[in-house]
């Protein structure tokens, strides 16, 4: 006979006298896929919101024949679910059980968000922020379409032209910079010429450049982007504390600074060194736009969070070097003092063959000559080798974690509960069903066919 509370009556007789809640003393056996588990029903009823703790949730695996409760899931996983139980709310996944199989069977057991948020902070997560999505229908699909590329198709069509335009910008700055297509007047072709007294040549028309009708283009691109992911945005004051979005306004800013010391020149309004100290600095800062990649890339997004876990690492690195490059670059002056054709004229001068020799770059513009000044280069390469060595293993294993973690973890909300009837919902025809299917199938096992 299948009970309908899913427990066995003469074992509910065993209960002592002084139990404040029927059948809570009794012992439970757990079969997970062959692998049987023996515990008491009080341990489970600490969390009766579960599939294992609440009895009409697990009423339906219960086996009749065999007294047990019948599991078909993955076996190593079902120790640290026990343990759950056993040990008030910790929760810790074996080294050997996959991440995504162990957040499967906490799913299956029904432990709840809070229990798998829990297990997400223990294993490095980092926590969930809700999308904070605008009021205005029309301001809030603007908005998942430039800020989500994952949102729609649509979306991903904006990411890709956005990839595009940075891809070409960067292109055309390394492009304007060949001997071909260089404007002499950033040269030292100037300089000649107010030198010798003459005028310089007159200088070809920027605006007719067609490298700067491409960044015309290319600017006009991510203006247009970052101005209406501006006027979506549904909080001005944390759009712009994201890094991100500071990148993307420092990548605008410099044309229109040298589009206004374009005009200024042009005018004779201002010096013309200054105009081109200017020029030269803003077009340095053009490079940084490569890091808009950033927004797409999950690989430089994992190699900003390594950076950001280890700057104590980092800082630890450039101070050793700073004490070796302080250190040797004295003892090789000192070391190099009675050659007259030595390149180490002083000990600011020795700080660049330091930086290269224990970096084990070693350019070789600048080396000992002297038994001593080789014995200290010596020295100074061994030291080089065993500074970066000692910090270096903590950046790669950072890297590792980060790089794991991004890649092998997946959305927790693909994972669906998994919905249990409770054994007071089933009808009289479907236990009488469940009943029979269980008897046959004790025939079969004892007749060595099933």
């Amino acid at each position: 006979v299948l009970w309908p509370s899913g427990k066995n009556p003469t074992m509910e007789k065993r209960a002592p006298p002084g139990c404040p809640r029927r059948g809570c003393c009794e012992r439970l056996v757990l079969n997970v896929s062959g692998l049987r588990f023996e515990t008491q029903a009080k341990t489970l009823l600490r969390f009766p919101d579960t599939l294992l703790g609440d009895p009409g949730r697990r009423g339906p695996y219960y086996d009749p024949l065999r007294d047990e409760y019948f599991f078909d899931r993955h076996r190593p996983s079902f120790d640290a679910v026990l343990y759950y139980y056993q040990s008030g709310g910790r929760l810790r996944r074996p080294a050997q059980v996959p991440l995504d199989v162990f957040l499967e069977e906490l799913q299956f057991y029904q432990l709840g968000d809070e229990a798998l948020a829990k297990f997400r902070e223990d294993e490095g997560f980092a926590p969930e922020v809700e999308r904070t999505l605008p009021r205005h229908p029309f301001l809030r699909q603007v908005w998942l379409l430039f800020e989500y590329p994952e949102s729609s198709q649509a979306a991903r069509v904006i990411a890709v032209v956005s990839v595009l335009v940075i891809l070409i910008s960067i292109v055309i700055f390394c492009l304007e910079t060949l001997p071909d297509f260089r404007d002499e007047r950033d040269g030292m072709l100037t300089l000649a010429h107010r030198a010798n007294g003459t005028h310089p040549l007159p200088p070809r028309a920027s605006f007719d450049d067609p490298f700067f009708a491409v960044e015309t283009v290319c600017i006009c691109w991510f203006s247009f982007e970052f101005l209406v992911r501006l006027l979506a945005s549904p909080s001005k004051p944390i759009f712009f504390k994201n890094v991100m979005n500071l990148i993307d306004f420092m990548a605008i800013i410099p044309y229109f600074v040298a589009l206004g010391t374009e005009f200024a020149r042009q005018r004779g309004v201002g010096q013309p060194a200054m105009s081109l100290a200017i020029l030269r600095v803003i077009r340095l800062v053009r490079v940084f736009r490569i890091f808009k990649l950033s927004r797409h890339s999950k690989g430089l997004q994992i190699l900003g969070q390594t950076l950001r876990a280890s700057m104590r690492e980092l800082g630890l690195l450039i101070f050793f070097l700073f004490i070796g490059v302080i250190l040797f670059s004295s003892a090789v002056y000192f070391a190099e003092a009675d050659r007259e054709d030595t390149s180490f004229t002083s000990i600011p001068e020795a700080f660049w063959w330091a930086v290269v020799t224990m970096t084990t770059v070693g350019y070789g513009d600048m080396s000992p000559v002297t038994v001593g000044g080789k014995i200290v280069g010596s020295l100074c390469a061994i030291a080089g080798v065993l500074t970066i060595s000692l910090p270096v293993p903590v950046i790669v294993s950072n890297f590792s974690y980060f790089y794991h973690r991004e890649t092998e973890s997946e959305d927790p909300g693909q994972y669906r509960h998994v919905s249990t009837r409770p054994w007071s919902s089933w009808s009289r025809g479907e236990r009488q069903t469940l009943n029979k299917l269980q008897v046959w199938r004790y025939v079969l096992v004892e007749l060595g066919v099933g």
